[in-house]
């Protein structure tokens, strides 16, 4: 069974996301000081309460305060993001967004990255056969 999907994220849902996702676990507080920009603490609690309405977040009591901790596992998150991200401006092609990355790429790929390409790929055709 697929992982259900959850609603989208705005810039700075995603934000907070990435700081949780970073740290763990956060405090309000700690959300405010590791944004660029932040706005103020009743808004970082706004925003908080928001993604736990949404199912990205949920929090435990640490004392009085409210700490909050992904929902969903990384590696599920990033999986339904490169879903959305595919969706969104590769019309599902997985071959145009990967040559999307390789065209601007700023650097060379590495021997070893493209071998674990080339593998993958390999991997992937296998399944496709089966």
């Amino acid at each position: 069974m697929a992982p259900k999907q959850l609603p989208p994220l705005s810039r700075r849902e995603r934000q907070i996301m990435d700081v949780i996702y970073q740290r763990g676990r956060a405090t309000a507080a700690d959300v405010q000081d590791s944004l660029p920009d932040a706005p103020g603490y009743s808004a970082i609690r706004a925003l908080l309460r928001i993604l736990e309405e949404k199912g990205h977040l949920h929090h435990e009591m640490d004392g009085q305060k409210y700490v909050f901790l992904p929902a969903t596992p990384r590696e599920q998150a990033k999986r339904g993001a490169m879903r959305h991200l595919l969706e969104t401006f590769f019309d599902g092609s997985v071959e145009q967004a990967v040559a999307a990355m390789l065209d601007s790429s700023s650097k060379k790929l590495k021997p070893e990255e493209l071998e674990r390409l080339s593998r993958m790929i390999d991997q992937a055709r296998d399944k496709g056969e089966k």
